[in-house]
């Protein structure tokens, strides 16, 4: 054979094997090698391809749906640990693997979320020194509700006062910039508070209480006061509506549970459901409404679901022996004498005579010979025969169910079982004749029983620990023959039957219960001692050797694949006022504005005011800056440790001037702000004015406001409004700046206001 033709035969052979060989064969011999190991990354890469090379192969496509399941459920495992671990950045690794390998899993999805909202929280607490920015302007334009209050400050308030109750209002209202108007029914009664380091909504609070009345802001610096009854709650509260989408209910009785659930808990008395929206609509005060909408997010939640492996191994061994000759036991000896030596006995009918012998007479004993009788031996049965018989049964089913629902799996076959009345025939005779069966009537039902694997289970998630509490019962059966009763054959069923309650981990494998029986019989047949002698006993007597082993175990595999995604805000409480009102009480932070810097008599002040020039004062040359001005006069002080000295807190170009809130800033180790005083212009000389005044002396702050009387015209032009009497500390520079103002006009609208500083120095 040429060189050519064996490379043609080569190239032959080659194209009838790779023929003979199913597409993507290697590929999925890979990966059953990678999955046998937990490999499951590869495996699902070589199953994949194998899908590939061949797309119709079902074997190979119902392996790569399995398998993109586990890896998916792997890397979610993974995670877990290493979250456990706190190292949330690898964990975050592993859910988001997950996700690839398998988007459709939601708690790949929810775990990466989780993770996320982790990381972002620890960096958060990492920046917590940082101010945080200030939300955009775009944000307050789109909120909706009724109006908020925006105080001059948060700072802590503390007044001990004993007056009338509007006068207390008024007082307290002041020290946030704010002004106070009262319901015509409102009485007036004398009441005595002590504020001790409270904000102002928890001063104006107190001071309700006491007077048996309730507040609600009516612009951003305008509150109003009524009696607290329930009719003048039912006139003045505002409502919202408010539509709620609900995102995890199926029924329409899950939307009814928690509308029903709202009414008890919060008397709501306008709420309506939409079944075909899965929506909930709410008009009421929004405090109710953000308490029905702080429920509903902690119970609107998806419910938990999981999926139990369950694996029922059964084995069974029959092996039997039978080795040995089983001889006969027994001999039969038959007797029939000759006609010479026995009597004949003659017997005599109507058409013939015959002649029997019977008997042999004593004299004729002696002639007895072999002839006269017959001997038959007994059989003997050779034996040789070994039975081997295993039986293996491997059920691996798996129930994917949701939290708290029970969940049944029927695997198996519907034998029919005869129920009813039914009556085996009855024997019956008449005289002279033979007796006879008769058949009676029969009324047989049937009903049909499932044999094979049963599982009935309620599993119950604990999200906090990672566990699964599973209330299983778990029954394996067989026909194993039958049984006549009544003449009708009845299957006999063998059953094996577990019912539990378990706790497990996700993930863990444990062991429900088992059977494991082992039965061993030996029988030997033969004649009597000489079975019982060595290597004889082989040709005497047959021995017969029978051994039955049967195994059945049942292993149960819990995994989480949702959970029910609960939050720390799901678990926080919420407070939500009395019993017959219910409201909410939103956190405040006392707000430290920030201290100017000192670093001399040019420093710059805060950027919440726009300043003037530094050598301009109220009483220079005009500037350039158009509008309402205010500053400070004298701009510069010089003085030495222990003195005091006035500055003037002086307008230019106001019209309209009502009231005048505002919070002065300074260094609290150079200056003390010891007293404030009026200037004359707000009264316009004839009108008494309200002057309310608090110095934080540890944070360097004043609150200062001054208001005209209810009903009077504003002021026009430019004056002194109050002198601030500041005394020196200690050596050093300060800046006395205004970091905030609130000024209003008679109609309550701002003015603004384009402010400076002053610059006091203190020598030793």
């Amino acid at each position: 054979m040429t060189r050519k033709h064996f490379g043609f035969l080569l190239l032959v052979c080659t194209a009838v094997a790779l023929s003979g060989c199913p597409h993507g064969g290697s590929d999925y011999n890979a990966g059953e090698k990678a999955e046998a190991v937990q490999d499951y990354d590869s495996a699902l890469a070589y199953y994949n391809h194998a899908l590939a090379s061949n797309p119709n192969n079902i074997e190979y496509k119902l392996k790569a749906t399995r398998l993109r399941y586990e890896d998916g459920q792997y890397h979610v495992e993974q995670g877990i640990m290493f979250q456990q671990k706190g190292n949330l950045q690898m964990a975050l690794a592993e859910y988001q693997r997950a996700a690839m390998v398998d988007p459709g899993s939601p708690i790949a999805q929810q775990k990466t979320q989780e993770t996320l909202d982790a990381i972002a929280a620890k960096s958060a607490a990492q920046r917590a020194s940082v101010p945080a920015a200030a939300l955009p302007e775009e944000e307050a334009k789109v909120m909706a509700g009724p109006p908020e209050l925006k105080p001059l400050s948060q700072a802590p308030i503390n007044l001990k006062m004993t007056n009338d109750a509007k006068m207390v209002f008024d007082t307290v209202a002041k020290l946030g910039g704010l002004t106070v108007i009262f319901d015509p029914d409102f009485t007036s009664r004398r009441v005595s508070v002590e504020l001790n380091d409270v904000n102002l909504e928890q001063a104006l609070n107190v001071v309700a209480f006491e007077a048996k009345a309730f507040w609600k802001p009516e612009t951003s610096n305008i509150i109003f006061v009524a009696p607290d009854q329930a009719q003048k709650r039912r006139d003045y509260e505002e409502e919202i509506v408010k539509t709620i989408y609900l995102k995890n209910t199926i029924l329409p009785q899950d939307i009814t549970e928690i509308i029903n659930g709202l009414r008890q808990l919060l008397d709501l008395r306008r709420v309506q459901q939409f079944n075909a929206q899965n929506a909930i609509i709410i008009r009421d005060t929004p405090d109710k409404v953000m308490l029905a909408e702080k429920i509903i997010d902690d119970v609107d939640k998806p419910k938990a679901e999981v999926v139990v492996q369950f694996s029922v191994l059964q084995a069974s061994l029959d092996h039997m022996r039978d080795l040995g000759i089983n001889p006969g036991t027994s001999v039969t000896a038959t007797f029939a004498p000759r006609a010479s030596i026995a009597t004949p006995t003659t017997s005599t009918s109507t058409s013939t005579t015959t002649s029997t012998a019977t008997s042999v007479p004593l004299n004729m004993l002696q002639h007895l010979s072999s002839a006269d009788y017959s001997l038959t031996l007994p059989s003997a049965t050779a034996n040789a025969l070994l039975t081997d018989s295993r039986t293996q049964i491997i059920d691996d089913p798996e129930i994917r169910m949701v939290d708290g629902q029970d969940a049944t799996l029927r695997i198996g076959s519907r034998v029919p079982i005869a129920t009813g009345s039914f009556q085996a025939g009855v024997g019956v005779g008449t005289t002279g004749t033979a007796g006879g069966i008769v058949n009676p009537l029969v009324n047989t039902q049937f009903q049909y029983l499932d044999v094979g694997v049963i599982v009935d289970v309620t599993p119950r998630i604990h999200a906090e620990d990672n566990e699964v509490s599973l209330k299983l019962s778990v029954e394996i059966s067989s026909v194993t023959g039958t049984q006549s009763i009544g003449g009708i054959n009845q299957p006999v069923i063998s059953t094996r039957k577990i019912t539990h309650d378990v706790r497990l981990q996700d993930g863990e494998v444990n062991v429900l219960g088992g059977l494991i029986e082992h039965s061993t019989s030996a029988t030997t047949t033969g004649w009597p001692g000489f079975s019982q002698i060595p290597i004889l006993k082989y040709f005497t007597a047959d021995n017969s050797t029978d051994k039955a082993e049967q195994e059945v175990l049942i292993v149960v595999t819990p995994h989480i694949i949702r959970l029910p995604g609960i939050t720390a805000e799901n678990l926080r409480s919420m407070a939500s006022g009395t019993d017959t009102n219910p409201e909410i009480h939103l956190e405040s932070e006392v707000m430290n504005p920030p201290i100017a810097p000192v670093s001399g008599a040019n420093a710059a002040p805060p950027a919440a005011v726009a300043p003037l020039p530094a050598a301009a004062t109220p009483s220079a040359a005009p500037v350039s800056v158009q509008g309402p001005q205010l500053g400070f006069e004298p701009a510069t002080v010089t003085l030495k440790t222990g003195e005091t000295a006035t500055l003037g807190v002086v307008v230019q170009n106001v019209q309209d001037l009502f009231s005048v809130p505002m919070l002065l800033q300074y260094d609290p180790k150079v200056l003390s702000i010891e007293d404030v005083r009026q200037g004359g212009f707000l009264s316009g000389g004839t009108q008494p004015i309200a002057i309310v005044q608090r110095v934080d002396k540890e944070r360097g702050q004043a609150i200062i406001s001054a208001t005209r009387m209810p009903n009077t015209p504003g002021i026009n032009g430019s004056g002194t409004l109050f002198g601030v009497v500041v005394r020196a500390i200690a050596p050093g520079t300060s800046t006395v700046s205004v970091v905030q103002i609130n000024a209003r006009d008679s109609q309550q609208k701002p003015i603004a206001f384009v402010s400076s500083v002053a610059t006091v120095q203190v020598q030793p």
